[in-house]
């Protein structure tokens, strides 16, 4: 295996009830004002708002609360974020959602403790924090980013039409507490897409170098396996804990980076997602399931090991009198098909691209991945999969 340095800050709290057995004193310490972050308010109609302002009541805190917080957050939802921090003196952001308002408000911990600019110095590349930033708590309540275990934070600059992020370690989570009761409350389309944006991490981290036998790879294979199996069982059956619970756990896995590990990873299919993101808004686990089986056709030869690896391991494709490339192109058709039997979207007509005349700018806008197998991979090869998968 690479040489590598493992760090995660976040202490998970994993199982039921996790808001009414531990928030309240894992916040005993964290000063007067809490500010809980939230999305567009389904967390009112399901009863978990209740559930966490009683414990914060308990706690003593006084509540300011950020909500309308939007998938795909924005920049500038992120600068209103931290202008209310500052101005309520927050001692504690605690986020309560799926990742979109993970994300934001770790962007809000940082910008609300830095006068620079925000945006230039740390999403347009990658910066130093070398400041305190504002301590952050995670209650999960979507399950699928893994942005409850790392210190990711994508965020949209509608202004720019950019969408992007980095992982930075001191944006972890002091904890996460992660109740697979409270994902049964999202639609099933959430719950699918979710599952997938775990799955295209999965994909993503194991589809780089190196080839050779590593720990990383094989722990991957089996989270893939566990995925498709389980996402299976909870579209059969949504209220399967034994599935969800499974699900909620794939996705921590996926971005807790144990599986990075000695990995160089290929995010390539994130990087356009992103850009397709920041031009259309589009679901961002839908973009991903129409990009990903398109991408693999078109880098599959200079992996091909690996991607005859996925479908003997992942597909269990029979081999038997097939040469490698017609294994693993039947291991990618394999994925096509599963997406297509869990009802995400196969063409970029379907995400809300709407004139063809799009894709080349949203194509060059894209980042290039260091880690993609094919090694001269370029924005024409963007436009070339974007163009299939019109």
């Amino acid at each position: 295996m690479n040489d590598f340095i493992f760090e995660n800050g976040t202490k998970a709290y994993f199982g039921k009830h996790m808001v009414k057995t531990y928030l309240a004193g894992l916040l005993k310490n964290e000063g007067k004002t809490v500010m809980l972050a939230y999305g567009g308010g389904s967390i009112k109609k399901n009863g978990i708002y209740d559930e966490i302002m009683a414990e914060l009541h308990k706690a003593g805190k006084d509540v300011v609360e950020f909500s309308g917080i939007m998938s795909n957050p924005t920049y500038e939802k992120v600068m209103e974020g931290a202008s209310l921090a500052r101005v309520k003196n927050v001692d504690f952001i605690l986020a309560a959602g799926g990742g979109s308002v993970m994300d934001c408000c770790k962007a809000i911990s940082l910008a609300a403790r830095y006068d620079g600019d925000v945006w230039a110095d740390f999403w347009a590349k990658k910066g130093t924090i070398d400041f305190p930033t504002i301590p952050l708590g995670i209650i999960m309540t979507v399950s699928g980013t893994g942005s409850e275990m790392n210190g990711g934070s994508v965020i949209t600059n509608e202004a720019l039409k950019v969408k992007g992020g980095f992982d930075y370690p001191q944006l972890n989570a002091k904890f996460a507490l992660l109740d697979p009761l409270y994902t049964y409350s999202v639609s099933m389309k959430q719950m699918v897409s979710g599952s997938f944006d775990s799955l295209s991490h999965m994909m993503e981290i194991y589809f780089s170098l190196p080839n050779e036998d590593n720990v990383s790879d094989d722990i991957t294979e089996a989270l893939m396996r566990n995925v498709i199996r389980n996402l299976r069982a909870a579209i059969k059956n949504p209220e399967d804990y034994t599935a969800r619970s499974n699900l909620v756990w794939d996705a921590a896995m996926a971005e807790n980076r144990v599986i990075k590990m000695g990995k160089k990873t290929d995010f390539e299919c994130h990087l356009m997602e992103h850009q397709v993101g920041a031009y259309t808004n589009c679901n961002h686990g839908a973009g991903l399931a129409v990009l990903h089986p398109v991408y693999y056709r078109h880098i599959y030869i200079y992996g091909l090991p690996k991607f005859v690896r996925f479908a003997r391991e992942v597909w269990h494709v029979d081999d038997s009198g097939k040469t490698d490339e017609e294994i693993a192109r039947e291991g990618i058709e394999k994925l096509a098909d599963f997406i297509r039997e869990i009802g995400l979207p196969a063409t970029m007509r379907e995400l809300g691209v709407k004139d063809k005349k799009e894709l080349k700018e949203i194509a060059y806008s894209c980042g290039i991945s260091p880690g993609c197998f094919k090694p001269d991979f370029s924005h024409e090869d963007i436009l070339s999969i974007f163009e299939e998968a019109y």
